[in-house]
């Protein structure tokens, strides 16, 4: 999963799709990883995948474990420092670029809300 900013220090967030698990929350772009596959491995492809960008830097932001009702999932969240290419929506996703302090309202995913916490406690996206 990646956190992408844009100059203005607002980060990317996607709108799960109609007949997926959780469909119409919205979430961080980048999602499971191939059984076996490297989780920066896996971040690139998702994020190409996705958003039609080439990752070129990341850094490990945050792993973390939510439980939903019948689903654990682990969660490996990096900070993307610099990629290629415009982020949109190749998926036909809806995309929405919003400031760290406006997430919480968002429609996020229960399991994404220790990534806000976080985000709002560093000053990089800012």
């Amino acid at each position: 999963m990646g956190v992408l900013a844009d100059a203005q220090g607002r980060v990317l967030i996607n709108q799960r799709r109609s007949g997926t698990h959780l469909e119409g929350f919205w979430e961080f772009p980048g999602g499971k990883l191939n059984p076996g596959e490297d989780p920066r491995v896996g971040l690139a492809r998702e994020l190409a995948e996705e958003l039609g960008v080439t990752v070129l830097d990341a850094e490990p932001l945050l792993t973390l474990r939510h439980d939903y009702p019948g689903q654990r999932v682990r969660l490996d969240v990096w900070r993307v420092t610099r990629y290629l290419g415009e982020p949109s929506s190749v998926e036909g996703q809806p995309l929405r670029w919003l400031k760290p302090a406006d997430l919480s309202q968002a429609g996020l995913l229960p399991a994404d809300a220790p990534i806000v916490e976080t985000l709002l406690s560093q000053a990089w996206y800012s």
